[in-house]
């Protein structure tokens, strides 16, 4: 984990406004809300928030605990680490701990500022959707993440994925691919790029 000095980066500013506006979202809730299923298979909401508080509290030792514990698979670490926190935290004190992060500019090794972005714009939805909640992604911050996303590989694999279409956004510049065209704005197309969206309804909406 690294901590950086960049109080002044537009990227960390936007990772401050999306944790703020989705600790307000949050705030409000009833209880059994936090249980909800969220658009990531197999996390319920209080799962997905506990994931965010923990991207801020890697360390190298917990990882090599965990990943041992998780028998080397990164996904299934990432899943048990949010669930076991999720569990033995309590909403007030979950909200509380993500609240604490709005200013951390600390990044797991490995890890880029606009990843931090990518995950809380993608996180805010599968939150937001199933609870029928509108929340905004705004615009650049879609677009970078967009962008990270598509060249980055692993976890989401995009351009595997995604062969045979051909992607355009709406409201910026941005294309990539080639084939079967999917329109969007840059948000719509980080859920698709992301696994949150099919790509053939998004096809078939065209």
């Amino acid at each position: 984990m690294t901590e950086q000095n960049t109080m002044n980066d537009p990227i960390w500013q936007a990772v401050a406004e999306e944790r703020a506006t989705l600790v307000e979202l949050l705030r409000d809730l009833p209880e059994s809300a936090w249980d909800t299923a969220s658009l990531c298979a197999g996390w319920r909401i209080r799962d997905v928030v506990a994931h965010l508080v923990l991207a801020t509290r890697v360390t190298a030792a917990a990882l090599v605990v965990n990943l041992i514990r998780a028998r080397g698979n990164t996904d299934r670490l990432i899943h048990d680490t949010a669930v076991r926190h999720a569990d033995r935290t309590p909403t007030a004190a979950l909200l509380a701990q993500l609240r604490a992060t709005i200013d951390s500019t600390a990044i797991p090794i490995g890890t880029t500022p606009i990843d931090r972005l990518m995950d809380l714009l993608v996180h805010g939805q599968d939150i937001a959707v199933p609870l029928g909640l509108e929340r905004t992604m705004p615009t650049a911050a879609a677009q970078l993440s967009l962008e990270r996303v598509w060249t980055m590989g692993a976890p989401f694999h995009a351009q595997r994925r995604l062969t045979g279409y051909s992607l355009r956004t709406t409201d910026t510049s941005w294309s990539a691919g080639d084939g079967t065209p999917i329109t969007g704005t840059a948000a719509e197309l980080l859920m698709v790029v992301t696994g949150r969206t099919s790509p053939d309804e998004s096809a078939d909406r065209q």
